[in-house]
């Protein structure tokens, strides 16, 4: 019996509780869905630095960090929106932005 209890009082991740909860209240809008799936997207490393923050006319601003992060994530656009097309299909935006 100890052991049962122990097995269920491990910590969750708190990003799963997160997304169980919030999930029916999140506006189901491709920015929103963007932010969501972002750091999945970029990787921990890149998602620790930047944020989706912005859509206008197809474009998507993430902001980033530092200006050297914001000039190496730009080349790198094209190769983000690869990755998004499977995942945001006719969402998928136009063009990344990335900003400092």
């Amino acid at each position: 019996m100890r052991d049962e209890r122990r097995r269920s009082a491990r910590p969750k991740r708190i990003g799963d509780t997160l997304d169980r909860a919030l999930g029916p209240v999140t506006p189901m809008t491709p920015l929103a869905e963007l932010q969501r799936i972002w750091p999945s997207v970029a990787g921990p490393e890149i998602a620790a630095v930047t944020s989706v923050s912005d859509e206008r006319d197809g474009t998507v601003t993430i902001e980033c960090e530092s200006a050297v992060w914001a000039a190496e994530l730009e080349m790198m656009g094209a190769q983000f929106r690869e990755k998004l097309r499977p995942l945001m299909g006719e969402h998928t935006p136009e063009k990344l932005r990335f900003r400092a």
